[in-house]
């Protein structure tokens, strides 16, 4: 069958299943169909997730991907594991953040976000300084070290995240971010605020 007829019958099937139908939407349906029928058949025996589950562990064991090679990536370079760098990141991008600003940001616990941040002072990569307009509050800097440090750093990493995403083209990449950016942008605003409540109460409220 000639396939830019084949595309219009598709197309006109869709349509008339989803009323406001757009070309992304059908775009995704097609994708989502075709992995479907690649999807192997596995024992019913097994454990297996469901459909949110099967997404959130194939995102977490890329993190996991990740996390493992930064870390060997970062050899040498002064950092020891991808945490430190990313509060690195996180200084000299919000110019001069404060220690609860620069640990929250990398969503890390009170305790070891300044452990992490000790140890980087200890290894002459940030220092402290006393906000101009506020003397009681201190800010962090990145020494002159530290700066080089992290623009080596940063070129390991970039080397880390490219070999992950090697089979991916752009376009893939483009659309894996705006389908993915939604679950940030909804949990950003209020991920530190609930780290002390209950999960049901976590539920309850991003749930509603």
């Amino acid at each position: 069958m000639n396939q830019t007829v084949e595309l219009v019958r598709l197309w006109g099937e869709y349509e008339q299943s989803n009323p406001n139908a757009t070309i992304e939407g059908f775009c995704r349906s097609q994708l989502v169909g075709a992995i479907k029928k690649e999807r192997s058949v596995r024992p019913e025996w097994q454990l297996h997730p469901d459909l949110n589950g099967a997404l959130i562990k194939l995102i977490s064991r890329i993190g996991k991907f990740q996390e493992i090679y930064a870390n060997k990536a970062l050899d040498g370079t002064g950092l020891d594991q991808i945490e430190e760098f990313g509060m690195m990141v996180t200084i000299f991008n919000q110019k001069n953040p404060i220690k609860s600003e620069a640990i929250f940001s990398n969503m890390l616990e009170l305790s070891s976000g300044t452990n992490i941040l000790v140890r980087l002072k200890n290894k002459h990569m940030i220092s402290e300084y006393v906000d101009l307009e506020d003397k009681r509050v201190k800010r962090l800097q990145l020494t002159k070290k530290g700066e080089k440090v992290l623009k080596d750093a940063k070129q390991q990493i970039l080397k880390v995240v490219a070999m992950l995403v090697q089979d991916l083209t752009d376009d893939d990449k483009q659309l894996c971010l705006q389908i993915l950016s939604s679950i940030d942008a909804r949990f950003s605003p209020v991920i530190q605020k609930q780290k002390n409540r209950t999960f049901e109460e976590a539920y309850e409220e991003n749930c509603k």
